[in-house]
């Protein structure tokens, strides 16, 4: 039988690798995705919806105003709960009404900035959220494949100005870099040590610099501009020697879904 792939019309892009993406793989698949209320999270549920998933939300409330989450108006997910990851009897909870066959987790204090404001509060919910999750599918009996999203900024920076390799050493100079390279660690040891041998599939995914629309939040270099332009302001550019290499929001999101797919198989 031929495979029915997944299209992303309405969406304002087309998805690179869209035809990489079987959306039946995806239909009625229980699929758990912490982050759904953030500009990442509330594109991917939309675009599990539109496969036919059923999609379980976890995550606080969206934490500007206009936000994506909210403008879909429950378009985007079957179960939306309000919880915080570091609250461990909540994540239980949920991972059991869920029953997931998928979990993709995304939920992230995820700004630089803010980590050097809060250190604790970064290092809090990106490692002791991500510990909270994993514990909890432990004793999940419908659990297939986990993918737990990082960040493109875990690797040990030695400022050459190379392009990282996977295998590069794990780093962070900053509070948010580092907590997540310490998600990574944790990762490892939760598949090594619990998941895999339960034969649950558990890997990370490292993405970063994203763009797109449904994005109203502080420190985005697109939106910062967009914003003063649209109100007659001028641009400040906190670094404007840098280099970053940007990729819209549904890149990675297509990667995550190919990922996940290839764990399953």
């Amino acid at each position: 039988m031929a495979k029915q792939y997944c299209t992303v019309e309405g969406m304002g892009v087309v998805a690179l690798r869209q035809n990489m993406i079987d959306s039946s793989f995806w239909a009625d698949k229980r699929v758990l995705l912490t982050g759904h209320t953030g500009f990442k999270g509330a594109w991917l549920a939309l675009w599990l919806k539109r496969m036919g998933a059923q999609v379980f939300g976890f995550s606080l409330s969206p934490q500007t105003s206009p936000n994506l989450h909210h403008l879909l108006n429950g378009a985007s997910d079957d179960s939306n709960e309000i919880g915080d990851l570091r609250d461990l009897s909540a994540v239980k909870a949920v991972v059991a009404r869920a029953h997931p066959q998928i979990v993709i987790h995304m939920a992230a204090q995820a700004l630089v900035r803010p980590g050097y404001t809060d250190p604790i509060e970064t290092f809090s919910t990106n490692l002791m959220g991500t510990i909270n999750l994993l514990d909890a599918l432990r004793a999940s009996e419908s659990l297939t494949s986990a993918l737990v999203v990082t960040s493109d900024k875990v690797y040990h920076n030695d400022s050459s100005g190379r392009r990282f390799l996977e295998s590069d050493p794990l780093g962070g100079a900053d509070p948010y870099s580092a907590s997540k390279g310490c998600q990574e660690i944790l990762a490892q040891c939760y598949r090594q040590s619990f998941l895999e041998t339960g034969g649950v599939r558990l890997a990370t995914a490292r993405a970063g610099n994203v763009i797109g629309g449904g994005d109203w939040a502080a420190d985005r270099l697109l939106t910062d501009v967009e914003v003063a332009i649209s109100g007659g302001n001028d641009v400040v550019i906190r670094n404007p020697l840098a280099t970053r290499p940007w990729q819209h929001v549904l890149e990675p999101l297509a990667g995550y879904l190919m990922y996940v797919q290839a764990l399953d198989n």
